[in-house]
């Protein structure tokens, strides 16, 4: 295909940003794509940990506490200086970059020192605080781009993403967005001028600060891409692309040279790290195309996801079993009573309470007898939630129609990844069978309706073990 026509929306996440090495080699990537290709978007993350930082000064003055606040604006103003000095040339430039990050942090200061006095830190403030990091790595990025020849240009997202007013987790408005980035964008791309844009962050229709939720980068890119429209999605991040399983639990981890859509999406959302959830749904609609690249490996080809495979039985040759990924630190709660047995509303009951707490839920059973329904809940959601359905069900409970409700310790999913996993015969046995042959004990089982995933929930000590034993299944 001609790339000199096409569109290239390309994402930096934090480590591939997070020192002067990394962000010199993700702004030769720009240089080399725009070589290529006849339009590019860069958008990228804060630099590694900077967002943490952040939030953590931002909580620490809501109670009062301002030192962490002033070891951050030292530490956050001298590490973008440093990768400022070392990549930027150009003494007028890197003054006015200088200059605009020692604002920001001015900023980031003063909001911390209102939230001391306010006392707390509510949902809005803390996004504005959250938005400083990208928009502090953004100028560096642009600026180290200059500095190679790249005609660029910082754009904030604010001018681009338009969002509901949840803060801390904002969804876009597609139209809008999709008005405002084409007005925004296709007059740089014209003047063959490379945006370089605020991963993470957006903003209501009246300019106020959102964000996208943790790791939203990926989901920028993503809307970016879908509503331009973009040819291709490429997401740099650290690794070799998407891994059979996390390479520090698993040493014989490898590459999947291309994963489908409906398996992505199954891992993103069951711990691996390498994307995020939300990023997949805006890709797919917008049929772009999308690949996971090693920012220090560039020349690897990295994953390239397709379109969804047949659900079928996979052909000779073919893994069904593509990865293996766990979720930690969650809890297993039981609402368990004969009392429940052909009463209707006792799980809409349970799940509106659990949804008060605001607590997702990544795993349900249900026995086939009705006396009990089983989810997970991230272990530090579990108190609230025991306790929002202990009130929802007081009456029953008083009665003994429900004998108890209850959390386990901490447990792990573990999920196990491949297209067709419910159409091929023997494969949960072969799974089932792993566990079994290293004595770990399931707690819970859950298949997705997706038809490319299996859950198990396993005691947190066994996690480990049980996902080497599954991998087996891979590299055999």
């Amino acid at each position: 295909m001609d790339k000199s026509k096409q569109t290239l929306v390309m994402k930096f996440g934090g480590t591939s940003v997070g020192s002067s090495q990394a962000m010199a080699q993700a702004a030769q990537i720009v240089k080399d794509a725009r070589a290529e290709w006849g339009r590019v978007v860069v958008v990228t993350s804060a630099i590694s940990g900077a967002t943490n930082s952040l939030l953590e000064s931002a909580s620490h003055a809501a109670r009062g506490d301002l030192q962490p606040l002033l070891d951050a604006e030292k530490s956050l103003l001298k590490r973008h200086e440093e990768i400022s000095a070392e990549l930027v040339s150009d003494p007028a430039l890197r003054a006015r970059v200088n200059q605009e990050m020692a604002g920001l942090i001015g900023t980031f200061g003063n909001l911390c020192r209102a939230i001391s006095v306010l006392g707390e830190a509510t949902p809005r403030a803390m996004d504005a605080v959250a938005s400083l990091g990208e928009r502090l790595s953004v100028r560096l990025l642009a600026a180290a781009c200059q500095s190679l020849g790249v005609a660029s240009q910082v754009v904030e997202s604010t001018e681009l993403v338009i969002t509901n007013n949840a803060f801390m987790n904002a969804h876009p408005d597609f139209g809008t967005t999709t008005f405002a980035t084409r007005n925004r964008l296709n007059p740089l791309f014209e003047a063959g001028i490379v945006p370089i844009v605020t991963g993470f962050i957006g903003a209501t229709p009246e300019g106020v600060i959102t964000t996208l939720g943790r790791g939203g980068s990926d989901y920028s890119a993503a809307i970016l891409g879908a509503v331009l429209p973009a040819d291709d999605v490429w997401i740099w991040t650290d690794v070799d692309g998407v891994m059979t399983a996390d390479p520090r639990m698993v040493k014989n981890a490898r590459t999947l040279p291309e994963i489908s859509y409906a398996e992505i999406a199954e891992l993103a959302y069951y711990g691996a790290k390498v994307l995020h959830p939300k990023t997949v749904r805006p890709v797919i609609e917008a049929g772009i195309g999308l690949r996971i690249c090693n920012t220090f490996n560039p020349s690897h080809p990295g994953t390239r996801l397709v379109a969804n495979l047949s659900a079928g039985i996979p052909a000779n040759g073919e893994k069904v079993i593509k990865a293996v990924t766990t979720i930690r630190k969650q809890r297993l709660v039981t609402v368990e009573g004969r009392g429940m047995l052909g009463v209707p509303g006792v799980a809409a009951r349970t799940f509106a309470a659990v949804a008060s707490t605001g607590t997702s839920v990544p795993l349900i059973t249900q026995a086939s007898s009705e006396q009990s329904i089983c989810f997970a809940v991230p272990s530090e959601s579990a108190d609230d939630v025991l306790n929002a359905l202990s009130k929802v069900f007081a009456i029953e409970l008083a009665d003994n129609d429900i004998d108890r409700v209850w959390a386990t310790e901490d447990v792990s999913i573990i999920t196990v990844v491949g297209q067709g996993t419910r159409n091929t015969p023997g494969v949960a046995g072969q799974i089932f069978s792993k566990l079994g042959d290293i004595d770990v004990n399931m707690l819970a089982i859950a298949h997705g309706s997706s038809d490319v995933s299996i859950s198990m929930v396993v005691e947190s000590v066994h996690d480990a073990n049980a996902v080497r034993a599954l991998h087996e299944l891979i590299v055999k």
